[in-house]
């Protein structure tokens, strides 16, 4: 179920793209992607909250304490509310810089940019809790139609001439939608007495779980941002579009790594070894990335055309190199989910080296499409060889814990 949610909220992102793409141009374009890639840069405090929270949840309904949930989630939003009104004072206050930087027309669509990231940040309640609770159908439903708002609006809002504006407004609208119905898909929880959460506080984790969703959303962003600031306007826009071509693969698979994240916190905290859950997760990933790559390979011309026209016809050789990108992409965000599920650290610097290196070798070598697209290849396979290899310490450690634990 959540497969087919989040399936359908990756066919709602790329028509989103597509239409964009297709509407604008390429060097109109190229200024959306480049907006988008900091979207999902700054909704990074929404996805390390959608990881606390989903840790908190799993807890608490493994030990039976469902009247703590509804507290939890209202301590949250009094948390993040200062925060996300400072970041719309601070993105306001730095629009015209940011704007000649990435070369935009206008610094208009930054003031969107920035109330949109706000507005995220709110989604993570419901959408923590109901990963935490294991309620699949309903996080699909809430994934899948809060892009088919945004697509609808982004319709609206180009019709009526607000280009670049409009695609941030989309943004707004989609976001705005989900809160307001993931709070909805929660109103059972009211039945349940409120207790004291009693989590303590989730600072310590919540810094672990930053680094990793920082990091794999730095890993397919920064790479268009710099693009954007080294490509001329009609390559950063082709650059644009095969970033969103990568992120198929990752987004068609990242329900397989939403379901991993609770069944392992609920492993961990009934004391069961979750090696298992993890090898089988990796292998749906690969079989379910391979299968996607076999197509991209094989028709490269008809999915560049599908998406966004012969407009960007200079994207299709490629097409494959960068679907297999999405894969490696979509393991490393597997292993780093589970890694933060049983609270293991050694994964932060790993990523912090790929991050930064992944920043020097564009920094270097982006004389064109080709160097950009090999230095994205080399960061993220260098990172999964790293990932894997520290998941293997962590489990043969976890299986010594549970033996120890079982023979009293």
């Amino acid at each position: 179920m959540l497969f087919l949610g989040g399936f359908t909220a990756g066919v709602g992102g790329f028509v989103y793209h597509a239409i964009a793409g297709r509407w604008l141009g390429t060097r109109t374009y190229g200024e959306v992607s480049a907006l988008v890639a900091l979207y999902t840069v700054g909704t990074a405090v929404n996805l390390t909250l959608v990881l606390v929270l989903a840790r908190c949840a799993a807890h608490l309904q493994a030990t039976g304490r469902l009247g703590a949930i509804r507290p939890l989630m209202r301590r949250t939003e009094r948390a993040i509310a200062l925060p996300a009104l400072l970041l719309c004072l601070a993105v306001g206050a730095i629009a015209l810089p940011a704007a000649d930087f990435l070369r935009l027309s206008s610094a208009a669509p930054l003031v969107w940019l920035g109330l949109a990231v706000a507005l995220y940040w709110f989604t993570a309640v419901p959408r923590g809790v109901l990963q935490g609770l294991q309620r699949f159908p309903a996080l699909a439903a809430n994934l899948s139609l809060e892009l088919v708002v945004r697509t609808l609006s982004l319709v609206a809002l180009l019709a009526l001439g607000l280009s670049v504006s409009g695609s941030m407004m989309a943004l707004m609208a989609g976001v705005s939608f989900a809160y307001l119905l993931g709070t909805t898909m929660l109103r059972d929880l009211r039945r349940h007495a409120p207790q004291p959460d009693q989590m303590g506080s989730l600072t310590g984790f919540g810094m672990t779980a930053a680094a990793g969703t920082v990091g794999v959303l730095w890993l397919y962003n920064v790479d268009v941002v710099l693009a954007k600031h080294y490509l001329g306007a009609h390559q950063a826009g082709i650059y644009g579009g095969l970033n969103k071509i990568e992120t198929i693969l990752y987004y068609a698979t990242v329900s397989v790594s939403q379901v991993l994240f609770p069944r392992v916190v609920e492993a961990i905290t009934t004391r069961r070894h979750p090696g298992r859950l993890l090898l089988l997760s990796c292998a749906l990933i690969v079989a379910m990335g391979l299968g996607a790559i076999l197509v991209f390979g094989a028709v490269p011309g008809l999915v560049v055309q599908v998406l966004y026209g012969p407009a960007f016809a200079d994207a299709r050789p490629f097409v494959l190199p960068v679907s297999v990108i999405g894969l490696g992409l979509s393991l490393d965000n597997l292993l780093v989910q589970f890694l933060i599920a049983v609270r293991d650290q050694w994964f932060i610097p790993a990523m912090s080296v790929a991050c930064a290196f992944m920043v020097a070798l564009i920094a270097v070598f982006h004389s064109g499409l080709e160097q950009i697209v090999a230095d994205v290849f080399v960061c993220i396979f260098g990172l999964l060889g790293a990932l894997g290899a520290r998941c293997l310490v962590t489990m043969s450690r976890l299986r010594a814990e549970v033996e120890a634990q079982a023979r009293p």
